[in-house]
C-alpha cells in the first residue's frame, strides 16, 4: 500500500492572495523571512486579509535563510504565548519551512527536535492550528510538501524533517508574488524544482498518481525556466505552476540523492553555505550519470528526455543527452558547472577533502537516500562529491 497527499485546498492564479480573508478562526500567526514580503507589499495585504477574516495577528519575523534551531524554538514559544489556530507562513521555502517545525513545537512543546528528525515520526498535529503556506519563490514547493529543512548550526548539518502531519492544510500559489524573485534566486529556484521533478520520477516509490505530475513539471520547467531567468513574466507565472506540481510529485515519490548531498553539503563548510538550488542543479548531471548503471533508472531517465524533445538511438544515448541539456540549462542559468568554481571559489578545497569522509557518510545516511535508484557504498558516495567539486567524468 502507498500513500498520495496533498493539501486540502490550493488557490492558484494572480490575486489569489486574497482567498486569506475567507480563512475561517479568531487568532493567525504570521510567519515571514528578512523584508521582501513587507518591501512588496504583500505581508500588509495578508495581514489585512485576515484581519477581514476576523482575526487578530501576530508577526514572527526575520526568519534567516536556511533556518536554524534556535530559530524555529524562538517561534514556536511566540506562538505558545499567542495561542493561534491559524500559522500563515509567507516567502521563500525557508519561512514556510521553519514554520512548519515551529507548529510541531507549538502544540507539543515537550518534543525535541532530535524526535522530529527521524523521518515520519511528528506526533500528530491540529490539535490547536491549521496551517497555510504562501510561497513566493518557484522551487522549494513546501506549500504542498511533507517535508521541512531546518539547519543544525552547531553541527554544521541540515535535516530535511519528513511527515504527512506537516503538509499544509491550504495552498495559495499566487504568480504575483513571484515576479518579484531577482534573477540569480530564480535559476537556483528554479533548478531545484527540475530536480525535484526528476528526482521523484526516477524514485523507487514513484507510481502512477506521481508520474504524471513529474514529467509535466519537467516538461514545463524546461520550456519555461531560462525564459523566466530572463524577465518573460508570463514564464515565470507557468514556473509557479511547474515548480508546484514537481512539490506534488516528490512529496509523494520521495527523492534521492541530488537531495542527500545537498542537505550534507550545504552548510559544511567554513567558507559559507552552498545555496540549495544551486548545489542541487550542479550534482544532478553528475548523479544521473552515477544511477543510470541501474537499467530501470537508465529507462526511466530515457523516457523524460523522450518527453522533452531530445533524441537519442538508445536509452544510455538519450541518458546522456538528458544530461548535456540540463548541463546547457546551468550554461545559460550562470549556474557553475562543480563546487570549485562555486561563488568564485569560496569552498576550500584541503577543508572539502578533509571533510569528505564524514560529508559522504552523512549523505549516505540522509532521509532521501532510501528511494534513490541505487544505493551508493561509502567509497561511491566519496567519488561522487570529487566529482562534484572537481567536475570529474562518472565512471563507476
Amino acid at each position: 500500500m502507498a500513500r498520495f497527499t496533498l493539501p486540502r485546498d490550493l488557490y492558484h492564479g494572480k490575486g489569489s492572495l486574497d482567498e486569506l480573508k475567507n480563512l475561517k478562526g479568531s487568532k493567525a500567526a504570521v510567519v515571514v523571512g528578512g523584508g521582501s514580503m513587507k518591501r512588496f507589499g504583500f505581508l500588509d495585504r495578508a495581514v489585512e486579509n485576515l484581519k477581514a477574516a476576523g482575526m487578530e495577528v501576530l508577526l514572527i519575523e526575520n526568519v534567516e535563510p536556511d533556518p536554524s534551531v534556535e530559530t524555529v524554538m524562538r517561534g514556536a514559544k511566540e506562538m505558545q504565548a499567542f495561542q493561534p489556530d491559524w500559522i500563515v507562513a509567507m516567502g521563500g521555502g525557508s519561512p514556510i519551512d521553519a514554520a512548519k517545525a515551529m507548529w510541531a513545537f507549538y502544540e507539543y512543546p515537550e518534543t525535541t527536535f532530535e524526535q522530529l528528525t527521524v523521518p515520519f515520526n511528528f506526533p500528530t498535529l491540529r490539535t490547536k492550528a491549521r496551517f497555510c503556506a504562501v510561497p513566493s519563490t518557484s522551487g522549494t514547493a513546501t506549500e504542498v510538501t511533507a517535508f521541512s529543512v531546518i539547519t543544525d548550526y552547531q553541527k554544521g548539518v541540515k535535516y530535511p524533517l519528513a511527515d504527512f502531519n506537516i503538509t499544509p492544510d491550504v495552498a495559495i500559489v499566487d504568480p504575483d508574488l513571484a515576479e518579484k524573485m531577482p534573477q540569480k534566486l530564480t535559476a537556483h529556484t528554479g533548478m531545484d524544482a527540475m530536480t525535484h521533478a526528476i528526482e521523484a520520477y526516477v524514485s523507487t516509490a514513484n507510481c502512477d498518481y506521481t508520474d504524471g505530475l513529474a514529467l509535466h513539471a519537467i516538461k514545463m520547467i524546461h520550456n519555461d525556466l531560462i525564459k523566466s531567468y530572463n524577465g518573460d513574466m508570463e514564464a515565470r507565472d507557468r514556473m509557479h505552476n511547474a515548480q508546484c506540481l514537481a512539490g506534488m510529485a516528490f512529496s509523494n515519490a520521495l527523492l534521492g540523492i541530488v537531495h542527500s548531498m545537498a542537505h550534507k553539503t550545504g552548510a559544511a563548510y567554513s567558507g559559507g553555505h552552498i545555496v540549495h538550488g544551486c548545489a542541487n542543479a550542479m550534482y544532478l548531471p553528475k548523479v544521473i550519470k552515477y544511477n543510470a548503471k541501474n537499467e530501470a533508472a537508465a529507462r526511466r531517465y530515457a523516457e523524460i528526455a523522450r518527453f522533452i524533445g531530445l533524441d537519442g538511438a538508445c536509452d544510455n544515448c538519450l541518458v546522456d543527452a538528458l544530461i548535456a541539456e540540463l548541463r546547457k540549462m546551468n550554461q545559460a542559468l550562470n549556474i557553475p558547472a562543480c563546487i570549485k568554481e562555486y561563488e568564485g571559489g569560496i569552498i576550500d578545497e584541503k577543508e572539502f577533502m578533509e571533510k569528505l569522509p564524514k560529508v559522504a557518510e552523512l549523505a549516505i545516511g540522509d532521509a532521501c537516500t532510501g528511494t534513490n535508484p541505487r544505493i551508493p557504498t561509502q567509497e561511491e558516495m566519496e567519488k561522487l562529491l570529487k566529482a562534484c567539486f572537481y567536475d570529474e567524468e562518472i565512471d563507476f
